[in-house]
């Protein structure tokens, strides 16, 4: 019988094996560093926009000159200038003067307002018409309104977005220090696999599981190496796990976790390495094993498809974003589950969702080595350990995939 750890045990064991092992800092170039784990704090070392700027097309003015006009009553200033895009201004702004400026353009000294080009009226020979008073600050981006000098704009861990590298831009970066992406091998076990494009004899089936923990790899930030598939035997099994481990700094291993006599992971794991556990109260997943073989970490996976990816989920995921310093960020909405649904395994039990047209939370019940079904589903909900279940029209939290 397998001596499990819930699952707060088994995040923080792993925890602990990636905190003396995060991965190396590169640089790259911006435009390669989309979903790359930023490696330090970014301080910004000038002003985002570095000067004053105007949001509209229309004309600069002092605030105070256009106070109590109107379309009956405009104010009347002389036109003193255009600014050009993309040209530094060379006017100042006189009492009872203004000067054209386009969106973006800077801003003529000594002005504190744009008015709308929609709000005034050339009557020619010089002479604007302003129909609407302006307040100071009115359609004016400010010198460092965005990003000041000496701001942290973004922290290390950060996985960077669109967003991000909009910044980055912004501020000059042509290339940035990353984490390196951690490197996985992912080992599929079993005498019952063959490869996809052979025809599955009787008592056979095909390797799923290499294509799924490959592309979860890839997905959780890290970069995958297919060692194949190996047959239940114990020196195969070992020297694959050898070989997998002295190039990648993360070795999944699916199928075998179980207690069963052919069930190796555990041995090997143990006779090459430290075996840290062996069973994790979660529903599907139970069998899972990590441990260690020449310090980096090693997961034995259950070998049904829907259980290994659970498990990666839930187990592998923090492991990859802690060895390049991220947390995981894992979006969560609340829903009502539509119908209720019983547990009483004495596990965490975790169960695929589909979020229906009114939003309610329907469960999606299968048994963990059919994969077809979780292709129609939205995320996952968690039943708590020792529950009776959740009655329909509970609240729960979805969390997405």
């Amino acid at each position: 019988m397998l001596e499990v750890k819930t699952p707060k045990e088994a995040l923080g064991i792993i925890g602990e094996t990636y905190k003396a092992h995060r991965t190396q800092i590169e640089k790259v170039p911006i435009n390669n560093s989309l979903g790359r784990v930023l490696s330090s704090d970014l301080v910004a070392i000038e002003h985002v926009p570095g000067f004053d700027r105007s949001t509209v097309d229309g004309y600069a003015v002092l605030a105070k000159d256009t106070f109590g006009c109107s379309e009956s009553m405009p104010a009347v200033l002389t036109l003193a200038g255009e600014v050009l895009m993309g040209a530094a201004s060379n006017n100042e702004i006189k009492p009872d003067t203004c000067v054209a400026v386009s969106t973006g353009g800077d801003l003529p000294e000594g002005a504190d307002a744009v008015v709308m080009v929609e709000h005034t009226e050339d009557y020619g020979g010089g002479l604007i018409g302003i129909m609407r008073p302006a307040a100071p600050g009115n359609n004016i981006i400010f010198k460092g309104d965005d990003v000041s000098s000496g701001d942290i704009v973004l922290k290390a861990g950060t996985m960077l977005t669109a967003h991000d590298l909009g910044i980055l831009s912004a501020l000059g970066s042509c290339e940035v220090g990353v984490m390196k992406k951690p490197v996985i091998g992912v080992i599929s076990t079993g005498d019952e696999l063959v490869e996809l494009s052979q025809k599955p004899g009787r008592g056979q089936i095909r390797d799923v599981n290499t294509t799924l923990l490959v592309a979860a790899a890839e997905q959780f930030g890290g970069v995958a190496i297919n060692y194949g598939i190996i047959r239940d035997e114990e020196r195969p099994l070992t020297d694959a796990v050898k070989y997998a481990v002295s190039e990648c700094d993360v070795v999944l291993i699916s199928g075998g976790s179980s207690a069963g006599l052919r069930d190796l992971t555990a041995h090997v794991v143990e006779s090459v390495g430290e075996l840290l556990f062996h069973g994790i109260a979660v529903k599907p997943g139970k069998p899972t094993i990590f441990g260690l073989v020449e310090g980096k970490p090693v997961f034995g996976l259950p070998g049904h498809p829907v259980a290994a990816y659970m498990v990666a989920e839930l187990f592998v995921r923090p492991l990859v974003s802690g060895l390049m310093g991220a947390a995981v960020k894992r979006r969560i909405i609340p829903a009502i589950i539509s119908e209720a649904v019983s547990s009483n395994h004495g596990r965490e039990e975790y169960l695929a969702v589909i979020i229906g047209d009114d939003g309610a939370a329907k469960p999606v019940r299968g048994k963990s080595g059919l994969i077809a079904g979780l292709k129609y589903t939205d995320g996952h909900i968690c039943i708590p350990r020792d529950s009776e279940g959740i009655p329909a029209g509970a609240l729960v939290d979805i969390v997405l995939w």
